[in-house]
């Protein structure tokens, strides 16, 4: 998608801050975190949101879980962690190419809001 904000980082005509990548998915540090850690976990092909990746690639869903599953281990995240997909205007979903947030470094509270 030629106007996707993550689609135009995967090309590499963004720079993101890449701490992370497999030939399928990628991970970097959240431009506005809201939390110590905030790291977006996303998958290099374009889907609108987690309901289109699960209902078109169930393979790369699971990788991309394995790619969180990673990125904890290495930014060493062992007291928790929260694993966010917002899909949705409602669901505060603001780039409409799925992603995972990861985000830790403190206790988090809930309700998230």
């Amino acid at each position: 998608m030629s106007d996707c904000l993550f689609c135009k980082i995967v090309a590499g005509e963004i720079p993101a801050n890449l701490i992370y990548e497999t030939d399928q998915a990628i991970a970097f540090f959240d431009i506005d975190p809201k939390a110590p850690t905030h790291i977006l976990v996303i998958p290099k092909v374009h889907y609108d949101n987690v309901t289109e990746l699960t209902r078109s690639d169930v393979a790369l869903a699971g990788h991309l879980l394995d790619v969180v599953t990673q990125v904890i281990q290495q930014e060493t995240l062992i007291r928790g962690y929260r694993l966010v997909a917002n899909t949705g205007p409602d669901g505060g979903q603001t780039v409409d190419h799925v992603h995972f947030h990861i985000l830790g470094g403190r206790e988090l509270t809930w309700p998230p809001g």
